[in-house]
């Protein structure tokens, strides 16, 4: 597998990490801790002298229950962080973490290289002309309603592998039609999923996405685990790298973090153990 980001060929023989930075003061887990220019420039130092192959930027909460701020408000928090991270960080690989067509195209136009939309293109309709226009690749998410009720008793027609990816073979054939041909498959854990429903996904990953398609998973640091672990968000590092080498094992191309250092290691063992014959 192969994905052409801005002129550059990315292998994917070896799994890629996106260093999540949250530029909300909302987000379940890190919100709030990145408000100055020196703290985002300063985490993202860490996340790439770690080893993180993308920086994933945001400016809206998508946590369960959450309400979305204005596009105003949106553009306002990621504008000048990108201009800055770019300047710093010249090399860098930024995709931009927005459901909003406008907010998407600002950040490209900033040097966003990929568009990560939870949506799946459901939320805004200039989504997908605007990724034509572009033809850059796009992270295109699953998930049940909106994060204001996707885990409000969320209920599948039929078996969750089949109808997930029956919404991929949809919204790749529309891409198509708009000439996207790198497209990053999320099934979105968490987004209008229960626990049981969750684990049923890491379980039998290997089956979505046809296998002509990268999955990237995000799981860090989620309910998921708090739910049977019953221990904090700041206590679930063990837990999420044990998730990630589960996800790896089963064929996640994509890891998107909090924690890059135990990612970069997980990726490693996994790596090394499937080499044995």
């Amino acid at each position: 597998m192969i994905i052409n980001c801005a002129g550059t060929l990315l292998h994917l023989k070896e799994p890629k990490i996106m260093g999540i930075v949250n530029l909300t003061p909302d987000s379940f887990y890190d919100g709030g801790k990145l408000y100055t220019e020196y703290s985002v420039l300063q985490h993202v130092e860490i996340l790439l002298n770690e080893g993180s192959d993308f920086i994933d930027v945001g400016g809206c909460s998508t946590r369960p229950g959450s309400k979305f701020v204005t596009e105003k408000e949106e553009i306002k928090r990621i504008t000048k962080p990108i201009r800055a991270i770019i300047k710093n960080f010249p090399n860098v690989q930024i995709s931009i973490d927005t459901f909003r067509s406008e907010v998407a195209r600002i950040a490209v136009e900033e040097g966003a290289v990929i568009i990560n939309d939870i949506s799946g293109g459901k939320l805004d309709k200039n989504m997908f002309p605007l990724l034509g226009k572009l033809k850059i690749p796009y992270i295109l998410n699953h998930m049940k309603g909106t994060p204001d009720n996707m885990q409000k008793n969320p209920f599948y027609h039929e078996n969750i592998i089949t109808e997930i990816n029956n919404f991929f073979s949809e919204k790749i054939y529309y891409l198509k039609k708009y000439g996207i041909q790198d497209v990053i498959l999320d099934p979105g854990f968490g987004f209008g999923k229960t626990l049981e429903q969750n684990f049923k996904l890491l379980k039998h990953l290997s089956l979505l996405g046809f296998q002509d398609y990268p999955i990237l998973i995000g799981i860090s640091r989620k309910s998921m685990m708090k739910l049977i672990l019953d221990i904090s968000y700041e206590e679930l590092l063990n837990a999420t790298s044990i998730i990630h080498t589960i996800a790896l094992l089963n064929g996640a191309k994509f890891l998107r973090v909090h924690d890059v250092k135990e990612a970069v290691e997980c990726i490693k063992l996994v790596q090394y153990y499937k080499k044995i014959l």
